[in-house]
Formats: C-alpha cells, sequence, structure tokens
C-alpha cells in the first residue's frame, strides 16, 4: 500500500499499487505535458527571442552596413572631391607656371629687346664720342700743328727740341750727352748730337740731329731730300751711327705727316721725323741700340775665342815640332834596337846550329852506344872467348 497526501486538505489517505500507478502515469503525463507544453512555449519563447536576436542582429548588421556604405560613399565623395579639388588646383597651378613662364619669356624678350636697344645706342653713343673724340684730336692736331709752327718760327725748331730733351734728361737719359755740334772744321756741322752710354762706358747709340722749319734761312728749297746729302756727311765725320731729320718742311706731305719716315734707301741709317716724335726716335733708336750692344759684346767675345785659338795654333805647332823632333830620336834608337836584335837573331841562329849539330852527334852516339854487344866485344879476344867458354861448361 502506498500513502498520498492530498495537495489541497493535506489528508494522507492510503492507495493500492494498482491505483497509485495508474496516479502516478496521470500525473507524470500531465506534468510530461505541462512540461513539454513549458518546454515548446519555451523553445517557441527562445525561437522567437532568437529570431528577434537574429532579426536584430541582421538589421543591426544591415544598418552598419548601411553605415559603412555611407560611410564609404562619404570618403568616396570626400576623395572625389578632394581629386577634383587636386585636379582643379594642378590645373591652375599649370595654368599659372604656363602663365608665369610665358610671362618670364615675354619680360626676357622684352629686356633682351630693351637690352639690343640699350646697347646699339651705348654703341652709337661710343661710336660718336669717339667720332667726336678723333674730330676733336685732328682738330687740336691742326691747332697743335699751327701753334707748334707758330711757336717754333718764334723761338726756333732747335731751342724747342733741347728743352724737350731736357724736361726728360734726367729720369730718361742720365747718362745721355745732348749737346749743339760746334765743330764746324769741315765747312759744315749738324744741329745737335746724342750719344749715350752704358755702365761699362760703352756706347749704346749715338745720332746726329739737323732741325729744319719753314722760317730757316737755309730751308729756302722747301724739301727735306734736299739736306739728306749734308746730315749724311755730318754723321761720318762725327762718327755718328744714326742720323735724323726733324723737320716742318713739306707739311702736306702724307709721307712725312705720318711722323717717322726711314729713308735709309736713300742713307744709310737715317730718318724723318716730325717734332712731336722727336723724343719718340730717340727711344727707339735707343732701346735698339741697347739690344745691339748685346750683340756688339758676344761679337767681342768672339774676337778674344779667335785669338784664344791663334795661341792655341801656335801652342799647337810647339808640341807638333817638340813631337816631331822626339820621334825622330826615338825612330833612330827604335832602328838601333832592331838593329841589335838582327844582330842578337844571327847570333842565336849560330847557337842554333851548333846546339843541333850537337843533337845529331848524341844521336849517332846514342846509336853506337845502343849497337855494342859483349859479343861484338870479345870478338878478336881469345882470352875472353876462353873465359866465356869455360863458363858455359
Amino acid at each position: 500500500m502506498n500513502e498520498i497526501s492530498c495537495p489541497h486538505c493535506n489528508n494522507a489517505f492510503k492507495i493500492d499499487q494498482a491505483g497509485y500507478a495508474d496516479i502516478v502515469k496521470q500525473v507524470r503525463d500531465r506534468e510530461f505535458t505541462n512540461q513539454l507544453n513549458e518546454r515548446l512555449e519555451s523553445a517557441e519563447r527562445e525561437k522567437e527571442s532568437a529570431l528577434d536576436l537574429l532579426r536584430q542582429k541582421t538589421l543591426n548588421e544591415i544598418q552598419s552596413a548601411a553605415v559603412e556604405k555611407e560611410k564609404a560613399l562619404h570618403n568616396l565623395q570626400a576623395k572625389l572631391r578632394e581629386m577634383e579639388v587636386s585636379q582643379k588646383l594642378a590645373v591652375t597651378e599649370a595654368v599659372k607656371q604656363v602663365e608665369q613662364e610665358r610671362d618670364q619669356f615675354k619680360n626676357g624678350l622684352e629686356q633682351a629687346q630693351l637690352k639690343k636697344a640699350l646697347e646699339e645706342k651705348a654703341l652709337e653713343e661710343r661710336y660718336q664720342i669717339q667720332l667726336k673724340d678723333r674730330e676733336e684730336q685732328i682738330e687740336r692736331l691742326k691747332d697743335m700743328k699751327a701753334k707748334l709752327s707758330t711757336k717754333m718760327v718764334g723761338e726756333s725748331l732747335e731751342q724747342h727740341c733741347e728743352t724737350e730733351f731736357n724736361r726728360i734728361r734726367a729720369t730718361a737719359f742720365q747718362n745721355a750727352y745732348f749737346e749743339k755740334d760746334n765743330d764746324a772744321s769741315s765747312g759744315s756741322k749738324g744741329d745737335y748730337i746724342f750719344r749715350d752710354m752704358d755702365e761699362d762706358d760703352n756706347e749704346i747709340v749715338s745720332i746726329m740731329f739737323e732741325m729744319k722749319n719753314e722760317s730757316d734761312t737755309t730751308a729756302t728749297k722747301k724739301k727735306n731730300e734736299d739736306f739728306f746729302k749734308e746730315l749724311d756727311k755730318d754723321r761720318n765725320e762725327k762718327k755718328c751711327e744714326y742720323s735724323v731729320l726733324v723737320s716742318l718742311l713739306e707739311p702736306d706731305s702724307e709721307l712725312y705727316n705720318t711722323g717717322i719716315v726711314d729713308v735709309s734707301h736713300r742713307y744709310p741709317k737715317m730718318y724723318v721725323v716730325r717734332p712731336q716724335f722727336f723724343l719718340q726716335i730717340i727711344s727707339l733708336l735707343r732701346n735698339s741700340g741697347v739690344s745691339s750692344l748685346a750683340y756688339k759684346a758676344e761679337l767681342n767675345l768672339m774676337r778674344k775665342q779667335n785669338i784664344d785659338v791663334t795661341n792655341f795654333e801656335t801652342k799647337l805647332e810647339e808640341f807638333k815640332s817638340g813631337f816631331a823632333k822626339n820621334y825622330d830620336l826615338a825612330s833612330r834608337k827604335f832602328h838601333s834596337a832592331i838593329d841589335e836584335i838582327d844582330k842578337s837573331i844571327t847570333h842565336l841562329q849560330k847557337t842554333k846550329e851548333a846546339l843541333l849539330s850537337s843533337e845529331r852527334n848524341l844521336r849517332l852516339a846514342n846509336d853506337k852506344a845502343d849497337a855494342v854487344t859483349i859479343k861484338k866485344l870479345t870478338r878478336s879476344n881469345q882470352t875472353m872467348k876462353q873465359k866465356f867458354k869455360d863458363a858455359a861448361d
């Protein structure tokens, strides 16, 4: 028997096994059904909850994807806007750069044109200035020529040249001699003689000067070449190396107006100069003399060397004479020695022949000694023959 309690009144009562089993079954079936229903409901609720969660999750994912998509779209739009802005900036910058290059090129072209125009203008101005200077120089030369001629007419050309020389004598020609030629013993004389010496008192250059202008009483011939012969004569008589005619004659001559004219084709070492080139011709000839002085020194050295060669030849002749004398003496002694040697050779030859004869005699003696035997020695001796016989028995 099984005892069970009522859930409502809490009274206990007993029931048999079959009833108890039936009640338990009923209770179990009901509880199972309730549990099953509860489980089904719970499963349904869980399913709904899961579906809700899934829906919510899906919705959230969709919303997140939509947000991400929207964000990506915004990013793409922003990048697109940035690219558009960058392109616009690049285009603007390129256009700006091209415009700057165009402006620079335009400015450079304008500057080059301006520079060219300025250079052309400056060149034209320089040309005009040079032309003006040349014209002024020509005018100055003409004026100087007129003044110089006027001045020289008043004070004489000789005095002018002497003044110009003395003005630079202390600085340029300290050892020079420049004085008037007062020696007229030969019937004529020049105007001035210039001589310059080096520190060893060797003459560097010497010049005979003659000055002629339109106011000179001797200038009635009016031509420079009329004075060449007399000037060359004065140069030779005063033993000067060069002759120079300082002249204002023939003022319209293009040849003489060049300043310095070499007329050495007419007379050796002769020049015609205008007064403004008086100091220049002295400097030129002096510098030439300085150069030739070195050649003169070399020539003197060669002359000394020629003297040394002559002395050498004299000594060589003395040596040759002494050598010939010694050679002759040695030759005679040599021949004497040869003769003595020949005599010795003859004596030795005789000695050789005597020795050879002795050798022959010795060889014969030796042959004879080899031919000697006991038999030959006892051939005619009976006593020795008997003794040999007895000895044999």
